[in-house]
């Protein structure tokens, strides 16, 4: 059985949902995890924001949405006794939003619950596009096999403990249409894997069942080896190990969730990105398979601000480091880049919450600076530790952008280069013109 995501474009309008069967085949066994219709969760965001401050506002926020699904319904079901059925979908969906309105506070879970409509919306109204046109398919609730712990961690065995009864239940049915992005939490409210997150449901399912193949499919023919928006001539990677992956996506190649890589990576699951403009186009495989000595792709990562503590007692001060470290854990906060000194430490964060707090208690420690508007540049490839020349190939291309930090050595497949955002994208270009041409 294969998995197959679509995103939001993919679902955008009734005429991407129609050709969707272009790319589906009713033959094969396979499940179908759908995002939103796109620009369906950003107004959605817009009416829990609304709801916090304004419930006038955010019912006629709700009104706007509601009438634009109005008019896709009218033209994804011609049929009026399906018409009749998507409008019960629609009818059903917004009561709930419109709900909101009569509690007398607004809070985290009730935001949590309406963005998990846009989803719920988009799946059911495929599901009976599809009966419409007569093709035999069941609907999967992710509410019930989706779940996360105490850590938002999803539960894999979860996953498999209640998804496949339902799939063995349904033995002449070849197509199972899903929810991406919504779950539940350990107190059984409805909860998210946060934004992208479809791309995370897909890779959770094709680890849970052991799926042939998971494939991500956007408005992209795969992933390219650098940013298309900024940099001219890019193209797309046809293979990649779940290492050079899992860079990439974390470090900025926007086509990817950030952690999608990982449960297929832990269930050897290969992962095709795949264009649903281009469906024949070849895309990018993500497998087990390395090709060492090479170099394959270079993203960006905005938004980081770097936390400098220098003291000179850290100088052969055992348990420096960790006391550092656990001012960052307790406080939640990931650590994305590190360097040290002799006398000093530097870190990236991207989450910023709480760096009032951290940088009061590191200041115990010595001395701390904080740089913010600062771009990490991560080039990602299978670097042999035997072979020489990758950190030079790297700086060579840089050498007219000033660089903030640079680590290198703690992977194979990375190489990490935090520059001012200012020079973002001059480093990308430069850094593709010697790398890639």
């Amino acid at each position: 059985m294969k998995v197959l995501k679509f995103g939001g474009t993919s679902v955008g309008s009734p005429e991407r949902m129609r050709k969707l069967m272009d790319i589906i085949n009713p033959n094969e066994r396979q499940i179908i995890v759908l995002s939103a219709v796109s620009g369906t969760t950003n107004n959605l965001v817009e009416i829990s924001e609304a709801y916090k401050v304004d419930k006038n506002k955010a019912t006629s926020l709700i009104d706007n949405l509601k009438s634009k699904y109005i008019v896709f319904i009218q033209d994804l079901f011609p049929k009026q006794e399906y018409y009749a059925k998507g409008n019960e979908v629609i009818e059903t969906h917004f009561e709930t939003i419109y709900s909101f309105g009569n509690e007398s506070s607004f809070t985290p879970a009730h935001e949590r619950a309406i963005l998990a409509q846009g989803e719920l919306i988009s799946t059911n109204l495929f599901t009976i596009y599809l009966e419409q046109i007569g093709i035999n398919a069941v609907l999967l609730p992710a509410l019930e096999f989706m779940k996360i712990d105490e850590d938002a961690e999803p539960i894999v065995p979860f996953i498999n403990e209640k998804l496949t009864p339902m799939l063995e239940a349904n033995p002449d049915v070849n197509l199972f249409i899903t929810q991406g992005f919504i779950c539940r939490n350990p107190y059984g409210e409805i909860d998210n894997l946060k934004r992208g997150g479809s791309d995370y449901t897909a890779s959770l399912i094709g680890a849970g069942i052991t799926s042939e193949e998971v494939q991500i499919w956007t408005d992209i023919d795969g992933m390219h080896n650098n940013d298309p928006r900024i940099v001219k001539n890019t193209r797309p990677i046809a293979r990649l190990s779940f290492e050079e992956a899992a860079e990439l996506a974390y470090f900025g190649a926007k086509i990817l969730h950030p952690q999608s890589v990982l449960p297929a990576q832990k269930y050897r699951i290969p992962v095709r990105l795949k264009n649903t403009m281009e469906p024949s186009a070849p895309g990018t495989l993500i497998d087990a398979q390395r090709s060492e000595g090479e170099i394959k792709a270079v993203a960006a990562k905005d938004g980081i601000t770097a936390v400098k503590i220098q003291s000179s007692r850290m100088l052969m001060a055992y348990g420096f480091l960790r006391r550092v470290f656990e001012v960052f854990e307790r406080y939640k906060t990931p650590i994305d880049v590190i360097t040290t000194s002799e006398v000093a430490v530097s870190v990236t964060i991207d989450k910023t919450d709480n760096l009032k707090e951290i940088v009061a208690e590191l200041a115990d420690f010595g001395s701390v600076e904080v740089d913010k508007d600062l771009t990490i540049i991560c080039i990602v490839g299978d670097f042999v530790a035997s072979k020489t020349g990758y950190a030079a190939k790297v700086i060579n291309s840089l050498k007219e952008v000033p660089m903030r930090m640079i680590s290198y050595g703690g992977s194979n497949n990375n190489i990490s280069i935090i520059v001012d955002s200012s020079f973002k994208n001059s480093a990308l270009q430069d850094l593709h013109e010697g790398l890639f041409n």
